[in-house]
């Protein structure tokens, strides 16, 4: 446990649940861990039992959260936890807080077999819908003359990165052809209690949280995590995207929580301590807006910027999130005026001060 995380509690300490098992980390939610085929190697997804109205009457059952990504493991996952965790009731729902792999990859596979209704809010849904189908500009072959723009001139690096053109559609291949719509401040009533949405951004087009007033509990998704910060990242369909101010602005949402909230966080533990958690991840992205402005006392790139930022190795599927990233504190700074924005005679980008800095 690093010195950041000793700042916040988490209430199971180490326990976490064993594949195809579940813990009830509150009244009527189960958590699940399901594997992920990264350095990332988990995502938690939740169960809340529910009783839900349907034009047949109101049916007792569960509402899923997230869902991990479409795979025969994580279906035999799923299939292990509906015979020994459902208690003989159906799944009702499937709520996924936004359009990444790990979060509704499996989503279209749980909605048919359950007959259940998926639940997004739209930003979400129509960017999940979009990449699922491989459209131009959020295809993964969208990803190389981005980058390239930014300093990925590596040939052996462009040819990785072209070879993950097929990342999302392998991972997300279909994505259920209706939904019902999430939006801010709305009240959706989950069992006996009602969650309220919150919606950020920055990490994805219309991120969806969840924050239960009566169980003082706050479904986080990605966008306060315990351990790791969220990725924001500029990508191609929108290339001059501000994902940090962004991501920012949207942590105000969480402030009027009680700090002792329940957090369940996608990846990690369940802790408690979200004010501490917000300051700590403003504090870390002002250190990394620093870095960048200091490094830029001459013209870099986005990709001149990545091993200042990330001081590791990294391979094809990191790279691609790290040079994002880059980017989008580049962009901050950018936008607020601190650094200039030049494109060279090789058609790449980079940034410097602003001389009155």
């Amino acid at each position: 446990m690093n010195l950041l995380e000793q700042e916040l509690h988490y209430p199971l300490a180490n326990q976490i649940p064993e594949a195809g098992q579940a813990i009830e980390i509150a009244p009527g939610i189960l958590w699940i861990r399901m594997g992920l085929p990264f350095a990332l190697n988990h995502i938690n997804v939740w169960l809340i039992e529910d009783h839900h109205q349907t034009d047949q009457g109101k049916i007792h059952g569960w509402t899923i959260v997230d869902c991990g990504i479409n795979s025969d493991t994580t279906r035999d996952a799923w299939e292990v936890l509906f015979a020994s965790h459902l208690k003989g009731l159906p799944v009702v729902r499937v709520i996924a807080t936004h359009c990444h792999p790990d979060h509704v990859g499996s989503a279209d596979w749980l909605c048919t077999l359950w007959n259940a209704p998926l639940y997004m809010s739209t930003g979400e849904y129509a960017f999940a819908r979009m990449m699922s189908a491989g459209l131009p500009g959020v295809d993964g072959s969208a990803m190389f003359p981005h980058f390239r723009k930014h300093g990925l001139v590596t040939a052996e690096m462009q040819e990785k990165i072209q070879e993950r053109k097929t990342y999302y559609t392998r991972l997300v291949p279909t994505v259920p052809t209706s939904y019902h719509r999430l939006q801010d401040g709305q009240e959706l009533i989950i069992g006996e209690h009602a969650w309220r949405i919150i919606t950020g951004f920055g990490h994805s087009p219309e991120h969806v949280s969840l924050y239960c007033a009566d169980l003082n509990c706050l479904i986080s998704g990605d966008m306060v995590l315990p351990r790791i910060s969220t990725n924001v990242s500029v990508f191609a369909a929108e290339p001059e995207a501000n994902p940090v101010k962004q991501y920012l602005d949207s942590l105000t949402k969480y402030t009027d929580l009680p700090d002792d909230a329940l957090v369940l966080p996608s990846h990690g533990k369940p802790f408690t301590g979200i004010h501490t958690r917000i300051q700590q991840l403003r504090d870390h992205h002002a250190e990394r807006l620093q870095e960048v402005l200091d490094a830029c006392v001459t013209p870099l790139s986005a990709h001149d910027i990545v091993p200042i930022m990330f001081k590791r190795a990294l391979d094809a599927h990191q790279l691609t999130f790290a040079l994002g990233e880059a980017l989008a504190h580049c962009h901050y700074l950018w936008l607020e005026g601190k650094l200039t924005r030049q494109l060279d005679s090789d058609e790449v980008y980079r940034f410097v001060r602003s001389a009155n800095i």
